[in-house]
């Protein structure tokens, strides 16, 4: 009996030596680091990469502080500014040049609509510049939606007014 108690004596120190060194090992997994409103921040992960060397005051075995990236730097020389995610940044970008690109093709697609317009504008005014210059006898519906000849002085105004028509969509 005196054995069994002897092992299990040597079994629960060995128990206990094992917890206190997973213990001490937890320990070792720890940075402690002062922020930059002077608080001390206690984590199992490094801290931000705007900390200075200075306020880290406890790191796990054999970590060195972390190396600031390109990204980092960035966000070291501004003190209060936010980090920015480059892919994040690329893709805002790509959709800010997609919506201009859109709004080029839609306002490309108003311009030819305009320019169509005008240019079928100035096809019936010089149509029908020719048809009254041509002689022809030429009517037209009046107020009560008859039929009536133009006559030599409605065919005068009738010109004129093709041709300013002409002047402001033909050019």
């Amino acid at each position: 009996m005196k054995t069994i108690a002897l092992s299990f004596g040597r079994l629960g120190l060995l128990a206990l030596v094992m917890a206190l060194g997973h213990s001490s090992a937890l320990a070792q997994s720890i940075w402690k680091w002062r922020d930059k409103d002077g608080r001390v921040q206690v984590s199992d992960r490094p801290p931000p990469v705007e900390i200075p060397e200075k306020d880290i005051l406890q790191r796990p075995h054999g970590a060195r502080a972390p190396m600031p990236g390109p990204a980092a730097s960035d966000a070291a020389s501004m003190p209060d500014g936010p980090r920015v995610d480059p892919t994040l940044e690329a893709k805002k970008t790509k959709a800010q040049a997609d919506q201009a690109a859109a709004e080029k093709v839609k306002k490309d697609a108003e311009q030819a609509k305009r320019s169509q317009a005008k240019m079928e504008t100035c096809q019936r005014a010089r149509n029908q510049l020719a048809a009254l210059e041509s002689g022809q006898r030429v009517g037209r519906m009046n107020d009560k939606g008859e039929r009536e000849v133009l006559d030599d002085s409605g065919r005068a105004a009738e010109i004129a007014r093709s041709r300013g028509i002409m002047d402001s969509a033909c050019n």
